[in-house]
């Protein structure tokens, strides 16, 4: 019976020729030592020890595939300073583009923290691989090692299911996550900028994302965001929220359906007000004259919203 074929391969899977673990230690223990002594004369060569090779930092060029946007420069400087006294303890992957020029795969942060450091070479593996191979080796390799933002990961899998040509599914298969998750991380991408930008600096956090982009309206989303801001609300006082942003009572909904359908015009009013005052606001007219009703929740809701009309 033919085995079914795993999809979740992980990095390993990909970079199938890594060495064993006994083998890596004796290379990696060969790199520090290279490392450790680097080379006075002014032509650098590439040197193969163990088929781990040194490589002249001036040869490499980084992964336009990179999905890590930001990196942390104290992180860097603290790394830097670290390859100054133990060397480079794991060498990068790298492929090779043309004699003497290389692209990184993975292993970005060890890079520039190596040129910071002023090393001449650098421990690298080199592998075959074309771009589709490049970028899922570069997203996998930041996913487990890097704790990308979750903007950076969003985008990631969307250049995946893009480029690739990858169902979310089979995108799921391939980085060890459910469907579902790949797709909460998918809607990311709907929210307005503001937030997304909030969001990949850590100012909000997924939970409250994941709360925000349950609302449909950007406008609403934005008055949500605002709100986490300014009064430092907790995930679930976020969810409280958007569920009476998005919650109609059937009630309510019979009310507005039965009186004069509303125009765009009001419609665009009604969800104005709503995200201004933070709760489901009704808004009704024949054309001539109409009602606007603000429900509360609670005195201290009652309290709030007076505050924002100024009574």
């Amino acid at each position: 019976m033919m085995k079914k074929k795993a999809l979740g391969r992980g990095l390993s899977a990909l970079l199938s020729d890594t060495p064993t673990d006994d083998k890596l230690e004796v290379e990696i223990s060969a790199a520090a030592n290279l490392v450790a002594t680097p080379p006075v004369t002014e032509t650098v060569q590439t040197v193969v020890v163990n088929n781990l090779n040194e490589i002249p930092v001036d040869q490499i060029e980084v992964n336009p595939f990179q999905p890590r946007q930001h990196f942390d420069q104290d992180a860097l400087l603290e790394l830097s300073e670290s390859i100054l006294v133990h060397g480079i303890i794991q060498p990068i992957t790298v492929r090779r583009l043309a004699q003497n020029q290389y692209q990184l795969i993975s292993g970005e942060r060890r890079f520039q923290a190596s040129k910071l450091a002023g090393l001449k070479q650098i421990p690298a593996y080199i592998r075959s691989a074309d771009d589709q191979q490049v970028l899922e080796m570069a997203l996998i390799e930041n996913i487990q090692r890097e704790n990308l933002n979750p903007i950076e990961i969003s985008l990631s899998y969307q250049r995946l299911i893009t480029e690739c040509n990858l169902k979310q599914e089979e995108l799921g298969d391939r980085v060890g996550k459910n469907r579902s998750t790949v797709t909460n991380y998918l809607r990311l991408l709907k929210l307005p900028p503001d937030i997304q930008v909030a969001l990949r600096d850590h100012r909000v956090s997924m939970g409250h994302a994941r709360a925000i982009v349950s609302v449909e309206n950007p406008d609403t989303q934005l008055f949500i965001f605002k709100k986490i801001l300014s009064e430092d609300l907790s995930v679930r006082k976020v969810e409280e929220l958007a569920r009476q942003l998005t919650t109609t009572t059937p009630a309510e909904t019979e009310k507005v359906t039965t009186s004069t359908p509303a125009s765009k015009e009001i419609s665009q009013l009604q969800s104005k007000l709503s995200s201004h005052f933070g709760t489901k606001i009704s808004v009704k007219s024949d054309g001539t004259k109409g009602e606007i009703k603000i429900p509360f929740l609670s005195i201290e809701d009652l309290n709030r919203i007076l505050d924002i009309i100024k009574v």
